[in-house]
């Protein structure tokens, strides 16, 4: 039934009144708002039941409001994403082939500045000077074991210098010029190394065969190396400091006691030359030769309570002395004066003379004959 077949089909409503109604409706919703959304923080009486029964039916009404909102922005991204997907993976391969490189550079950077921190952190006891550098060419053979090195006399190498990596011993400096010095490799078959087992403190000979596992010869005593055992710089004859790291010793297929070099757990591009000739130039000779109180310092003027306590203990031990002495003279003297008078040994009686011997007549024979 249609609202004009109803009861109310004869009522006339003005427009104006309607209108005015309206505006009355509206300015006291206006008004019921502004009183229910004013806002003191100094005063938290004014949050009155009637604004938090608002607030509690406001929520929900524009979350529900807002919701048609909402859909319409994921609608609209999903469907700018679904056209524009193409353009959008076209620019991301793009960035990826572009970054591609720069990916490749960071890591290579990365693996050589680790390399140069574990070469920073190498120290020796004692400590010796130490110059950067990098191999620049590699020469093998079955005879050869050589590289040069990007460091020559310029930077004080010298003939014979060893030479490590952040692993280890690598070889020594067989020969330089002003920018560039070749190395020759504990594997050559020229290498000769002095070498101790850091166990049992045995020395012996590394001696290179051209293999990649120099031999272990002439080892001292008899049971002084296992497999698994350190080898290190012995530092004999002075052309090594003591105590570098070589390798480990291991048994060779041929019988004969080899060594796993520690310089091949890595590529052999990053150097460092120590500068070492011998161990004189570790100390300075000056100091070795000087005297035994050299180094030792005067002590300190004393002040006046110092000098009041030395003044009275030197003469507490001066009368001591004294003290003493006197009693050793009364101890002395007083026995003597004490002893009686010794009586005086009588004189020794002059000894008998002895009887004179008696004569004894001859003897007569018959006749008066002799």
């Amino acid at each position: 039934m249609a609202f004009r077949d109803g009861p109310f089909e004869n009522i006339k409503v003005p427009l104006a009144w309607t209108a005015a109604a309206a505006v009355v409706l509206a300015v006291v919703v206006s008004l019921f708002l502004i009183v229910s959304d004013r806002r003191d923080v100094r005063d938290h009486d004014n949050y009155t039941p009637v604004r938090a029964g608002f607030d509690a039916v406001l929520g929900p009404v524009s979350g529900v409001l807002a919701a048609p909102v909402r859909w319409a922005g994921a609608l609209s991204d999903g469907v700018k994403g679904y056209f524009f997907a193409v353009s959008e993976n076209r620019r991301l391969k793009a960035e990826v082939a572009e970054l591609q490189p720069w990916r490749d550079q960071a890591i290579a950077l990365k693996n050589v500045n680790a390399r140069y921190e574990a070469m920073l952190g190498l120290r020796t006891e004692p400590p010796v000077a130490m110059v950067t550098a990098r191999s620049v060419s590699d020469a093998r053979g079955p005879f050869v074991n050589a590289r040069l090195i990007d460091a020559g006399s310029a930077k004080g190498v010298q003939i014979g210098n060893p030479v490590i990596n952040e692993h280890g011993l690598v070889g020594r400096v067989v020969g330089t010029t002003g920018g560039i010095s070749r190395m020759l490799l504990l594997t050559d078959v020229a290498s000769r190394t002095p070498v101790l087992i850091d166990r049992t403190d045995a020395r012996a000979m590394l001696t290179g065969d051209g293999s990649g596992n120099p031999r272990l010869e002439y080892i001292r005593g008899v049971g002084s190396l296992q497999a698994g055992d350190r080898v290190l710089s012995s530092g004999d004859g002075g052309g090594f400091p003591r105590g570098v790291p070589i390798g480990v010793a291991a048994k060779g297929i041929d019988g004969s006691w080899r060594v796993k070099l520690f310089s091949d757990r890595g590529a052999i591009d990053f150097v460092r030359v120590l500068l070492f000739q011998d161990f004189g130039q570790l100390v300075n000779p000056e100091s070795l030769n000087a005297a035994p109180l050299a180094g030792l310092g005067t002590a300190p003027a004393p002040d006046a309570a110092q000098t009041a306590a030395i003044g009275d203990a030197t003469a507490r031990r001066a009368a001591a002395a004294t003290a003493a002495a006197e009693r050793a003279r009364r101890a002395a003297e007083a026995p003597a004066a004490a002893a009686p008078a010794a009586p005086r040994p009588a004189a020794p009686r002059p000894a008998a003379a002895p009887p004179p011997p008696a004569t004894i007549p001859p003897p007569t024979t018959p006749g008066g004959a002799l």
